[in-house]
Formats: C-alpha cells, structure tokens, sequence
C-alpha cells in the first residue's frame, strides 16, 4: 500500500510558544447529542436497546452485531461488557461519543523515548484504519494533528492514492499512519525531555501545559482516554437529490437533507428548527411546544403564547399594546402609556422631520453656492471663449476637451499627496485617472493673471491642436476653480535630467543621438510648423521627459509664448532657468526662436559631459558648463571634458562636428546660431556616421531596441520619478523655471 505525506511539523517550535499557540486550542467542549431528551423523544429503533453503558445509541446506529437494529453492518455497535464498552462493529475502535453528525473514538498516539546516551529505549508508531469502505473519515475540520517534544519532527501519511496538502488533515481520509524521529536522539534535551509523543485528537479538547507535558511518564494513556478523534458519519454515497429518488431514502416527516462532501458522497438527515425527535426513524421529528415550557419562549408576562409548526407566537392580552417579547417592545398597557408613546412619536418624527428640511435646506444653499462660485471661475478664467474657440475650431482634434471640477478631483481623489508627481514655481502636477481609465498628468496653477485671460486661452486652444510624436499632448483644462486646471499626457519615466546625472547612466552614444535628435525635431516642429509658432522659452532637460519606450516628449509649457505670424520675435519680460538662458534674451528682452536653440546648446552639452549647466562645487572656471565647453573648445580639450562613454562610443568625425555643433548653438549673437530645423537635419546625419569597429552594432532602431534584452544598453536601475541629485526637487513634471524675474505667463 503506497503512503503520501500529507503533514510535517518540528515539534522544537513548540519551546518557543505558548501552549494556546502550540496547540491551537479552544475552551469549546464536545456537544453530545444524549445531554437533553424531551418527552417523547425515540433514540432507537423500537425493540432494541438504547444505552451501551453511559452512552447513548442513536438510530441509524443499533446495538449488537446482526440485530437488525441499525440502517446496516457499518452502524452495528458491539456493546461488550465489564466495564460495558461500544466498538464500530467487530474492530477495536472505542466509541466515547455518538452525536447526529459525528463520532468520537479513542486516539492512538505514536511514542519514542531515548536513553541519556540518545538510545532509543522505546519506538512505537502509531495508526488507525477506518476501512476503505465504510462510511466513517477522520474529521479534517475538528482534528489537529499534534507533535509533543523538542528535537523532534514527526510525520503522518495517508493511503489510497490521494494526493495531500502539507500541514493539514485532508477531507475524506479514512487510513493513517504517523512515526516520530529526531534531529540529536535527544542528547541535549533529555533531562527534561526523556519522550516524544504524536497524534490525531480533537483539537478543541487537548490542552498543551508546557514543560510538564515533557516530563509526564503517563502522558501517551493520559491522551488516549481524555482527547479523542473525531470521525465523521454519513449515509450511503448519494447526494440527497440522488437518495429522494430511491426507496431507501432515509430522512423522515419535518426533516431536512444534507449532502457531505466527503470525496465519496453520502448525505446526513437532521430535525427542522422548532422540530425534535430522531429524524431517521418513522414519523419523523415532532413540533416542540415552546408554550409549554417558559424557558422555551420569550413572551412576555402579559402575552399569550400561542404554538405554531416549529415556533410560537407571543400576542398581547385585553388592554396592551406591543409585540409581546421580552427582549422587544413587551407589552404596555393602554391607559398609561399610549398618551407617552404618541407624544413621544409625535416629538421624534416632528425633530427628525425638522432636521432633514434643515439639513436639505443647508446642503442645498451650500451646492447653490458651489455652483454660482464654479460658474464664477469658469467666467473668470475664459470658459466662455474657451468653448467658442473650441467649436470654432474645426481642426482641433476630437479628444480635447473642458474637464469639470467634479471630473478632476475624483481623477485624483480629491487632489491627494500620495497623487503628486511634481511641484515648481507655477504650481503642482498630479497624477490623474479618468473614468476611461486613461493615466493623466494634471496641473494646478498657483497663480492666475487675469489681464491676459485671453491669451492664456489662445495658448490653450493652439496648444490642444499640437500634434507631434515628441511633445506631450495636452489633453483639455478644467476652469471651474480658482486657477485653471490643464490635463496632460501621462509620461512615466522620468526626465533626461535624472538620466543623465544619475550615478551610472543607460544612456549610451547612439542613444544620446537619438533623444537629442528627437527633442530637436518637437522644437522644430513648435518652431516652424505648428499653425502658429511657439517659442517654449524654458528648454532644459528637466523639461524633457522620456516614455516606456525611452522616447522624449517636451514637456511644461507653462513659460511658452506664441509668436504672431508676422513677427520674428516678441518683447517680455526675462524668464527661463539659469544655466540655460540665453544671454542675449537677458540683456534685449527680444525673445526669439533662436533663445529656444541656446538653450537647447546647453542640454546637448550636457549630454556629451554628463555634467550640470550649473555647479557651485567645481573651479571657478568649471561652473558655468556653457562658458567651459566652449573654452574647452578653443584650448582643444574637448575630448577631457566629455563623458568617458561619449568617448569610447562616438566616432572622432562625430565627436568634433556635434563639439562644433554646440559651439554655433552658444553663440552670444542669435543670428550666428543655426534653427532648429538645421540642428535636426545636422543630428539626423551625425546618427548615420560610421562607429568605431568594436563597438557593437545595435541597428537603427529607436525604442525597441532600447528595451531589447539582448541589445539594450540599459542597466537595471529603477528611475524614481522624484530623482534629485542637485538637492533642489527636479521631478518629472516639474513646474519650477527659477524665473529671474516676475513672470507674464497667465499659468
């Protein structure tokens, strides 16, 4: 017969617990189904006897083996005498206990016990077989199979080829066998710990006392009388649907069927509440009389109890009012108490009336006022234009749109600050999730210039009609609050500063190419081909974001002016970020395409050296990155400052034509700096350059390679969102361009 291990515990542990938590016990004691019998209550089949001993022998089981007093052989008690024990038919299982849904059978339980020396002086296992066939299996919900001892560790297996889980007793199982063994024979516990012990036994009975269960030379008898196993009984092995249909069926008058899932079928038959008597002997279970005992209602002293099919009725007599029960409204007499009880419901509907009008009232007030003050905002911050230019606009595209208040604060449950994504000069930035599910960026401005409502709606509505691959959409705004809200495109992987000033960049040459070509392309794009032009005024890494892909979008637009068709260039105030700004911007207040090109010098001196456009920490003359890279350039000492991977990477022609490159970008006089269209086209070229030969080839891919397992050049380093090396929060909508001076921005 092939065995399964189904459990297996180290009983060492057990030094470690407390006995509640080593054994798992409770204070519950085993309900026998013999405590009560009401008058007129048959136990057994009419002629037969019905006590074994102490022990009372419900039908379907009978006493005396053959004696036709039980449903068939399995349920035959063997009732022996002095002292009068019952066994399961003609085996050694000892009955203690009958009840209508279990029995209870004396436990076995498996000893070693060792010499000083850690010889074994005494080794039995223990088992306990129900028979395949019978209609008995060990509880798999009442039993617990525990292990007593330190440096122990015992083991139970089941048979019948069934496959077990690990550290429990599954349903069904009718055969076991359980041995105990040891980790050191016992050698450094055996002053105190001579024994070990296992077993099967219900868990609600056995109680773990700690050391005292070690030393107990009458442990293993002591357990085998006091904590029995539990066993569960059925009929047959139909369900109850199945066992209707046949002659056979069992369940008698106002009884209920009810299956048990065994693994082999079987059904059980029970009294219906209210009902007593044996449900599987004719006529079945009878009516209790609750009236007839005061204990079995709860009617009141001046109710009358009235008996029904398996209940009662309580009812008040002449002259009371209530419901009759005792733990209800009992009953009241008319004369002094109705006058109370209708004042009392008079009084309580009256006040609970008066503060539902009052609450309807206040809340309604408050909405009104929520409303008008929406209404306001809307006003205030050109919702009207805003929707006539939209449905003017026959070019926009179909997803831009006015959000509601109501729409964004459940987007980012009621602008939370586990939401945040990032916070700048001009506000904070959250993430958003709509009803569709789409993930959005959300921008709420701290400021608002109402002077130049108009142009901020203008700005709005052209930059919904921005479509490029590289600039992140902006989706819609909301007016409704006392800023304006705009929704962006949700961009997930931070900023290309993080990337670029983390301690060990991804960013390989043919990667630095690519991003800084696509960046260039969104500008030109911004630049030249959008319907009218825009000059973003704050180009910087921060402020270029890369997507699962590694792919850049130009972000925050929050410091961008639109620049008539007819103009070259606009008059504001100075604004941008240091290190980047274009000085001749600085000192004319002429803002023009080609500030937006400086700063765009910056960032791509910033990805040949990996270092920052501004750092107090280096020499004097290292501070200023745009200053230094074109010093280095004039001392021919380019190839020092650049990145040592820029260096092994890129090829000399490429080295020395995106050196020069960056040097036209950094002129002081804006006319002698290339656009951006030609900085596009001069990238697109450097990328086609022949590389060094040992470096390898990754193709011409642009986002699937970068996520290729076998190319990719990334290393495994998770970027936070929130990644600041400079101290000052650079995260990856960050909204602050350090302005020099007060903008004229409306967002």
């Amino acid at each position: 017969m092939a065995l399964h291990i189904f459990s297996l515990s180290l009983s060492f542990l057990l030094l470690l617990s407390t006995p509640t938590s080593a054994t798992h016990t409770t204070n519950t004691t085993t309900a026998a189904a013999n405590t009560t019998v009401p008058p007129g209550f048959m136990v057994s089949k009419p002629g037969c006897p019905q006590k074994c001993g102490n022990l009372t022998i419900p039908y379907p089981f009978g006493i005396g083996i053959g004696s036709g007093c039980s449903i068939g052989p399995w349920f035959d008690i063997n009732c022996t005498s002095n002292p009068p024990t019952a066994y399961i038919n003609t085996g050694n299982l000892d009955i203690v206990d009958i009840s209508d849904t279990h029995i209870r059978i004396k436990s076995v339980v498996a000893s070693r016990c060792y010499a000083q020396s850690g010889l074994i002086t005494q080794d039995n296992p223990a088992w306990t077989q129900l028979g395949d066939t019978s209609p008995f299996t060990f509880s798999d919900t009442l039993n617990k199979f525990t292990v007593i001892g330190c440096d122990d560790f015992a083991l139970i297996s089941g048979s019948l080829g069934r496959n077990f889980t690990s550290g429990c007793i599954p349903k069904g199982l009718k055969n076991f066998y359980s041995l105990l063994s040891t980790l050191a024979n016992h050698t450094k516990v055996w002053s105190f710990d001579p024994c070990s012990y296992a077993f099967v036994g219900d868990q609600n009975i056995f109680k773990f006392r700690g050391a005292l269960d070690f030393s107990d030379p009458g442990f293993m008898n002591r357990t085998m009388d006091t904590v029995p196993v539990v066993l569960d009984w059925v009929i047959g092995n139909q369900t109850c649907v199945e066992a209707q249909k046949s002659s056979d069926y069992l369940c008698q008058k106002n009884s209920v069927c009810t299956d048990f899932d065994s693994g082999n079928g079987g059904y059980r038959c029970s009294c219906n509440e209210g009902f007593f008597g044996n449900p599987y002997l004719s006529p079945g279970c009878q009516d209790i009389d609750e009236c007839a005992d005061p204990n079995s209602n709860d009617c009141d002293d001046h109710a009358i109890c009235t008996n029904t099919p398996g209940s009662f009725n309580c009812s008040c007599v002449k002259g009371y009012l209530g419901d009759g029960r005792k733990d209800g409204q009992s009953c009241i007499a008319k004369s002094s108490q109705f006058p109370v009880i209708k004042f009392s419901l008079g009084l309580s509907l009256g006040f609970l009336s008066f503060l539902i009008g009052v609450s309807w009232i206040y809340f309604g007030i408050k909405r009104r006022k929520l409303i008008k003050l929406r209404e306001k905002f809307f006003q205030q911050n050109g919702g009207f234009l805003m929707k006539q230019q939209i449905s003017s606009n026959e070019g926009g595209p179909e997803n831009s749109k006015v959000f509601t208040a109501e729409e964004l604060e459940k987007a980012t449950n009621n602008f939370a600050e586990d939401r945040i994504l990032g916070r700048g000069g001009y506000g904070v930035v959250y993430k958003g999730i709509l009803p569709d599910q789409r993930v959005v960026a959300i921008k709420k401005s701290r400021i608002m210039d109402e002077s130049q409502i108009e142009q901020f709606i203008n700005e709005v509505v052209i930059l919904t009609q921005v479509n490029h691959r590289n600039v992140v959409k902006l989706l819609g705004c909301c007016l409704e609050t006392e800023v304006p809200l705009l929704v962006y495109e949700y961009v997930s992987n931070g900023t290309l500063f993080q990337h670029i000033h983390k301690g060990l960049s991804w960013l390989s040459w043919d990667n630095r190419l690519r991003i800084a070509a696509e960046a260039a392309g969104a500008f030109a794009y911004l630049h030249s081909a959008a319907s009218i032009p825009i000059i973003h005024r704050d180009v910087k890494s921060a402020n270029i974001l890369l997507d699962n892909n590694y792919v850049a979008k130009i972000s925050d637009f929050g410091a961008s002016r639109l620049v008539p068709l007819d103009q070259t260039q606009v008059t504001t105030l100075v604004q941008g970020t240091l290190g980047y700004l274009d000085p001749e911007y600085f000192h004319t207040s002429q803002l023009t395409e080609k500030s937006d090109v400086y700063s765009f010098g910056v960032v791509l001196a910033e990805l040949l050296t990996g270092k920052k456009p501004l750092c107090p920490d280096r020499p004097p003359e290292e501070r200023n990155l745009a200053t230094y890279f074109i010093m280095s350039l004039k001392e021919n000492k380019l190839f020092q400052i650049l990145e040592p991977r820029v260096v092994r990477e890129g090829t000399l022609e490429q080295l020395q034509t995106i050196g020069e490159l960056v040097k036209r970008c950094l002129c002081m006089k804006s006319e002698d700096r290339p656009t951006m269209k030609e900085l596009v086209v001069e990238l697109e070229s450097l990328r086609k350059f022949t590389k060094h030969p040992w470096v390898h080839q990754q193709g011409h891919e642009e986002s699937v390679v970068l996520m290729s397992e076998e190319a990719s050049d990334l290393y495994t380093v998770p970027i936070s969102a929130n990644y600041n090396n400079t101290g000052d929060f650079s995260g990856q909508y960050s909204l602050d361009t350090r302005a020099i001076f007060p903008a004229n921005s409306p967002r």
